[in-house]
């Protein structure tokens, strides 16, 4: 495994999924990145050319079900050496492996640019004093969407002006976490202008357990849907007397997300640390 000066070695993992797939085809168009790992749990497609079984062509880049030893490799033939020209993985893969996937690439010194979300606020936290002690640049990025972060925002803009505010979003239904971690996100944003929202004016009863959604500390309500058909939506509805706000993100189709991981891929090996959020890099 070589590359060139003016490409950055990119692995995929989830590489047959459909976020891998798009970032191997986005990779594969582009002369600023090297598909160099491409890794998947389908065992039977192990050893198999990935550009063919993406019915790209053969790209000489072999299916491996052996996370670790594809990072390991990684690291070995695009080390460091204080040039800059380290390996990027691209993670989108599973909640249940994503600590355990960003863990592993950090100690071999590959650049992690996750997009699986799931990864809880004790493992954010563990993730950067790790990343920061191996002076690593890192990213955990719930959404790469470029609107997403405009709606954000605006969102953040739209809290410091009402009390009351709901949030709901929609998948695919194979997603395997709920709330997504974009809208953990954009809760998140929200609540650093505003500690407390939804005040209490009734005594609520639910006839249906989870009816009206799940309650942050915050007292914001989060709300999911998963049904097929969907890939990604999202909506932050604010109330007040009279009148509501409405800010609205629908994703029609996965490649509106490569920009935004192809940013992050180029930008982050010049990082010495983790970064959480797309709004971090651009």
């Amino acid at each position: 495994m070589s590359s060139s000066n003016q490409s950055i070695p990119v692995l995929v993992a989830g590489a047959l999924g459909r976020m891998g797939s798009e970032v191997i085809k986005a990779i594969n168009s582009s002369n600023d990145y090297q598909l160099v790992g491409a890794i998947d749990t389908e065992k039977e497609k192990e050893g198999q050319d990935i550009g063919l079984l993406l019915g790209l062509g053969p790209l000489e880049v072999y299916l491996s079900s052996d996370f670790e030893g594809t990072i390991c490799a990684a690291s070995q033939n695009f080390n460091q050496n204080g040039t800059n020209n380290g390996a990027v993985l691209v993670d989108f893969t599973h909640p249940n492996v994503a600590y355990k996937h960003t863990r592993t690439s950090i100690a071999y010194g590959v650049h992690p640019v996750i997009g699986t979300t799931g990864i809880t606020s004790d493992q954010l936290e563990d993730l950067s004093k790790f990343a920061e002690k191996a002076s690593l640049g890192s990213a955990i990025i719930p959404n790469f969407s470029v609107g997403m972060v405009l709606l954000q925002q605006a969102a953040a803009a739209a809290a410091r002006f009402y009390e009351f505010a709901e949030l709901t979003e929609m998948h695919h239904n194979k997603k395997a976490d709920a709330p997504s971690g974009t809208c953990i996100k954009t809760a998140e944003i929200i609540e650093e202008q505003r500690a407390a929202f939804n005040k209490s004016l009734v005594h609520e009863e639910e006839s249906i357990e989870g009816s009206r959604g799940g309650s942050r500390p915050s007292g914001l309500k989060l709300h999911s849907v998963r049904l097929p058909g969907l890939v990604a939506q999202q909506q932050v509805m604010f109330g007040s007397n009279g009148e509501t706000y409405e800010l609205t993100h629908n994703t029609i189709d996965r490649s509106a997300y490569m920009p935004g991981v192809l940013l992050v891929v180029k930008k982050i090996r010049s990082l010495n640390q983790l970064v959480y959020g797309l709004e971090k890099i651009l």
